[in-house]
């Protein structure tokens, strides 16, 4: 990613990581591990769900990382594209549904405009 707000993943950085907590990222590893794994739901789908809330949570090193971890598993690219856009739909959703608020707030009472 050359974008500077999010730099490149590297070696180094994820050392400087792993040293400044290690025992923190030893467990982090192992509950990512566990959740990845094959269970009631198959890997593919899970990285499937993962790319989707990569989009919603906007982190570019999940959404590239859970992508190709995906293609990995199996995933077409048509499969990634609708799980995108599912995420995509649910986030406008969050908006939709939360329209109700200023909907209500429309039906009580207010002050006129400020008079200056």
């Amino acid at each position: 990613m050359s974008d500077s707000l999010y730099p490149d993943s590297s070696t180094r950085l994820s050392e400087k990581r792993r040293a400044l907590a290690p025992e923190t990222e030893k467990a982090f590893q192992a509950f990512s591990r566990q959740v990845f794994a094959d269970g009631a739901l198959p890997v593919k789908v899970k990285q499937l769900i993962a790319v989707a809330v990569a989009h919603v949570t906007q982190c570019p090193y999940c959404i590239r990382g859970h992508t190709r971890s995906a293609l990995r598993h199996g995933a077409s690219p048509e499969e990634i594209m609708e799980a995108i856009w599912v995420a995509a739909e649910m986030r406008a959703g969050g908006a939709f549904a939360h329209a109700t608020v200023a909907l209500a707030a429309m039906e009580e009472p207010h002050p006129g405009p400020a008079k200056g």
